[in-house]
């Protein structure tokens, strides 16, 4: 071929090859709307016939499903004239059309070194530490009455190890608009990640297939969503799948795992959440276990993703069999606690249920995480199915375990907890869990107490706060801690920001991503951290930005206005809550407690020199 004929040919590819990856870049557009529509169901179905919709059902409450056939499937833009249509309907309170999110599933694709893998060492083993599995169900506690269910691409229903459990009522394909969760069968079985999650949680016992589930006696569902577009909608749709009948969601999925993306629930989705955690399971609130992600390799950072960074997600990483950080492990300060998952080469894997009516001793990543401790979670649950989704994420802080798990960062935060970013609080300890839920008694209400700060151009800002010592919302004992913040750097990936509470424990909110590029900073994003569980949060709160560029010069440059906009948040609850019942006795009322035993009690208190150092600001901070 001609010299010239090949330059030519290989113009052409480099050009195709750079339209791709900005088609990829791009936002593409369905032909699906999301609108929310005052006046009922007869409404809706006026308005979606008036312009040529079909309206495909309410989402929940008032929000509607809208899909147009003239439109394109997938555009590179907005269709803007029917959206303009829809908005100048007096009804229709607001409308969007729905955009493709890219959601990966948290698994890891490797070839397994050993096709004999020994069987589940993870639920019992005689040489290490295990989930402590059989001291649950020596009590008794199987799952039994508890529904869970796998938020993926579907579940092979007929499975001979689901078969038994399985409940239709929590089951739905919201890809094809149906009962039906079956998979989509492929050669290469890509749709096998739902099925391999709710073996973990629900495989039957003493059938001779495959192994066992955590809850082997708990009833497994399915809910096929990832097999298709994944918009706002699907999301919203299956976190709110039959609340009243569900017990735990089961995700393990999320925003690419890249190093460099920002993502997490859109408008409804986020509506979902709030939704589930406020009405769901007869107003105690859905529990939505998350998989933290595999972004690890990507030097990825699970506070970028808005799902697992999530006050209302228990988020859950993962360790190896020898009690390593994984290498597709991602550390972040929302992560709560931690089950097995597969390690490197040589290591054990999981054992579950596969497509076509198999089993598989190669099911990886924080993937199989998850489900592991939606299975301990139904454990605890039936011991108490009064728990509220918050009282299932104190019983997670205090019987998780640091032991054996190895890891550079771990710390005592100021109640005397060990704390991880690899690992939150530590293991799962199902025994410790359904011993402790059986006599839990109720935290008081969620408090949420705001402080607006105005902070400038400052790269470490220290503040005195009273936690709304004084109103309704005040705030004694934390929970959960969000700082919203709004801030501009011309490459994000070279931050890092931490928070330090009064009582001296560092949260890394963001550790740098070497993969992230972007320039758009953050806007408002809410990072989250659990590392200061039951601490009193009155005191001062250091905030710090730092920069790992080479130089760090063009951090502080002003015409990039570093940082806009801090809120910090303080979720927890108000005085006199201490659970009476539970192995935490009452700490001293100033958090100022040196020593504690293995059960967490107070055994040893700190003498202040002198109390003009507590001085707190009692003003509200605007």
């Amino acid at each position: 071929m001609p010299v010239v004929a090949l330059l030519h040919v290989w113009t052409v590819l480099v050009l195709l090859t750079a339209e791709r990856k900005w088609i990829d870049a791009a936002e593409v557009y369905t032909n699906a709307w999301a609108v929310q529509i005052n006046g009922g169901p007869e409404e809706a179905d006026r308005i979606a016939r008036e312009h040529g919709f079909i309206n495909h059902g309410n989402v929940f409450g008032d929000y509607y499903h809208f899909r147009h056939h003239a439109v394109e499937k997938r555009a590179l833009s907005g269709h803007r004239g029917m959206h303009i249509r829809l908005q100048k309907e007096p009804q229709v309170l607001w409308a969007e059309q729905q955009v493709v999110k890219k959601r990966k599933k948290r698994d890891v694709y490797e070839d397994p070194t050993d096709p004999d893998f020994p069987k589940q060492w993870y639920l019992s083993t005689p040489t290490h530490q295990d989930l402590n599995t059989k001291i649950a169900w020596a009590q008794g506690y199987t799952g039994k009455g508890v529904v869970v269910t796998i938020l993926d691409d579907g579940i092979e229903k007929d499975h001979p190890d689901l078969i038994s459990n399985y409940d239709p009522e929590a089951s739905y394909d919201v890809n094809d608009g149906d009962a039906d969760p079956q998979p989509r069968y492929t050669q290469r079985n890509e749709n096998r990640h739902g099925t391999r999650c709710a073996g973990e949680v629900a495989a039957a016992a003493n059938n001779g297939v495959c192994g066992v589930g955590v809850a082997y006696n708990a009833k497994i569902g399915g809910v096929r969503m990832l097999d298709g577009e994944v918009t706002d909608v699907v999301e919203a749709h299956s976190l709110s799948l039959n609340p009243q009948h569900i017990h735990i969601y089961s995700a393990s999925w999320g925003p690419e795992d890249d190093g460099k993306s920002l993502d997490g629930p859109a408008k409804l989705a986020k509506e979902a959440f709030l939704q589930g955690i406020t009405k769901g399971r007869s107003r105690l609130g859905s529990i939505f276990v998350w998989a933290s992600g595999n972004g690890g390799r990507e030097q990825d950072s699970c506070n970028c993703d808005g799902y697992t960074n999530s006050i209302y997600t228990l988020s859950i990483s993962s360790t190896t069999q020898s009690g390593n950080v994984p290498w597709y492990s991602e550390p972040c300060s929302s992560t709560l606690a931690t089950t097995f998952s597969s390690g490197n080469p040589g290591e054990k894997q999981i054992v579950t249920t596969d497509l076509r009516q198999k089993c598989t001793d190669s099911h990886t990543g924080t993937s199989a995480s998850a489900p592991l401790a939606a299975g301990i979670i139904a454990l605890a649950l039936e011991a108490n199915m009064n728990l509220t989704w918050r009282d299932m994420q104190h019983l997670v802080v205090r019987t998780s375990q640091p032991g054996h798990l190895s890891a550079i960062d771990w710390k005592t935060n100021g109640v005397g907890r060990r704390v991880s970013h690899s690992y939150g609080y530590g293991l799962l300890d199902a025994g410790a869990m359904v011993a402790l839920a059986q006599n839990w008694t109720t935290v008081g209400p969620q408090h949420q107490c705001v402080h607006t700060i105005d902070i400038g151009n400052k790269l470490v800002f220290s503040k005195s706060v009273d936690a709304c010592w004084g109103r309704p919302e005040y705030v004694s004992s934390l929970e959960h801690v969000q700082a919203r913040l709004t801030l501009s750097h011309n490459q994000r990936g070279k931050l890092a920001i931490h928070l330090i509470s009064p009582l001296g424990t560092r949260s890394t909110l963001l550790f740098p991503r070497p993969n992230d590029f972007s320039s758009e900073g953050f806007n408002d994003w809410a990072f989250m951290t659990t590392h200061s569980w039951d601490e009193d949060p009155q005191g001062e709160w250091t905030l710090e930005i730092e920069n790992v560029a080479a130089n760090g010069r063009d951090y502080g440059n002003p015409t990039h206005r570093v940082l806009s906009q801090f809120t910090l948040i303080l979720w927890g609850t108000g005085p006199s809550v201490v659970n009476p019942s539970s192995s935490d006795f009452p700490r001293p009322s100033n958090n100022s407690c040196k020593t504690f035993d293995a059960q967490q009690i107070c055994i040893g208190e700190i003498i202040r020199a002198s109390s003009d150092t507590q001085t707190l600001n009692k003003s509200h901070l605007n």
